[in-house]
């Protein structure tokens, strides 16, 4: 196991990374405000992994609750969001009463929106049961639920008291959610690490074949790279957004085709190469560059053509992102594979240019 630190100007917290964390109730005892916990997980996550964490907790002398809710990113709604407060209140559960999300991105997001929200602020933790959700959205405090207008529009920055990242779960992830998590892992060396993403295209292969070593030096350095980006800016008001590579396109995505028909990180791959072909439009990359972006997204399993969602919904779908700013689009680009810059100057019709053409194809 390795445990890197999360340090922000009002808290830190430590990220766990390791096999057979599931059974460790000791790394997470020390964050419980009092020995209650209500567990949140879904219907697919349940079967597999609830009872062990439940038992490991209640042999620790934890006493649990469940919530158990649908799976999938259409269900990350309000509707949802009650179903968690309605467990809480007919359980008498507690200020202190610790939220532990047990699953993917959309129950990490939804658990810690609710702890945020219950009685005001409740502690949370994460236990990240995919790859995205590991390398990416278990880390940070960014909570919310999605609108039919815009995807994490309603939210807050809550933090956990601790990630648990047992990586023995990824043996039950299925190959298309293995993919998924892999685009967020390129995303860091697109933004910010160049032998990263040398290092990416060597090791592909073991990575989809979930090589352990493998599997383990790409969730270690994308955490770490996260950790040191929301240390320098944990509310978004400048470094963080570089996160965002990819996302505004791949948000207008999902939104666009309906959430649930892309996985996350299915729109996030292909809303990065629609960066790289704009940042070739500006004049940033080269021909070879964009190339080289495609080729790792393909051998990755993931879409490098984003759906043509025509030129009006792309824009409506977009000027609902979080990263507009004063009325303007603003996008994380690349001037060079490995240094991620953002960017609100970019003229329509170099917009326009990439939404006609480029990695685009007809739904």
């Amino acid at each position: 196991m390795i445990t890197l630190d999360l340090s922000l100007p009002d808290t830190r917290y430590p990220i766990h990374i390791g096999h057979g964390l599931l059974d460790r109730a000791d790394l997470l005892l020390p964050h419980l405000a009092q020995p209650s916990a209500a567990i949140v997980t879904n219907t697919t996550v349940a079967p597999l992994y609830l009872e062990r964490l439940e038992q490991s907790l209640n042999a620790a002398g934890v006493r649990t609750i469940s919530v158990i809710l649908p799976d999938g990113e259409e269900h990350k709604t309000w509707e949802s969001l009650n179903l968690i407060f309605d467990a809480l209140l007919t359980n008498r559960a507690e200020r202190k009463t610790t939220l532990i999300a047990l699953g993917g991105g959309v129950i990490g997001d939804m658990t810690g929106f609710a702890a945020a929200c219950y009685q005001r602020g409740a502690p949370f933790i994460q236990v990240p049961t995919t790859l995205l959700s590991q390398v990416d959205s278990s880390v940070g405090g960014k909570t919310a639920i999605n609108h039919p207008l815009g995807k994490n529009m309603i939210g807050a920055f809550y933090q956990p008291k601790v990630v648990v990242a047992d990586m023995a779960l990824l043996d039950t992830l299925p190959d298309r959610e293995l993919s998924a998590g892999l685009a967020e892992v390129i995303k860091y060396g697109l933004l910010g690490d160049a032998d990263f993403l040398a290092w990416l295209e060597q090791n592909m292969a073991k990575l989809r074949a979930r090589d352990p070593e493998a599997l383990a030096y790409a969730v270690r350095r994308s955490c770490e790279m996260k950790a040191e980006i929301v240390g320098q800016d944990e509310k978004e008001q400048g470094v963080r957004a570089l996160l965002n590579l990819g996302h505004t396109f791949g948000h207008a995505i999902e939104a666009g085709l309906g959430y649930g028909a892309w996985l996350h990180g299915e729109a996030v791959a292909a809303g990065m190469v629609l960066a790289a072909d704009l940042s070739r439009e500006l004049g940033w990359l080269s021909d070879a560059d964009v190339a080289r972006t495609v080729s790792l997204i393909e051998a990755a399993g993931l879409p490098a053509k984003a759906p043509d969602l025509g030129i009006d919904a792309w824009v409506s779908h977009m000027s609902h992102d979080k990263k507009v700013e004063s009325g303007r689009l603003r996008f994380v680009l690349l001037r060079s594979l490995g240094q991620a810059v953002i960017a609100d100057d970019v003229a329509e019709a170099k917009l326009g240019a990439v939404l006609r053409g480029g990695h685009i194809q007809a739904c």
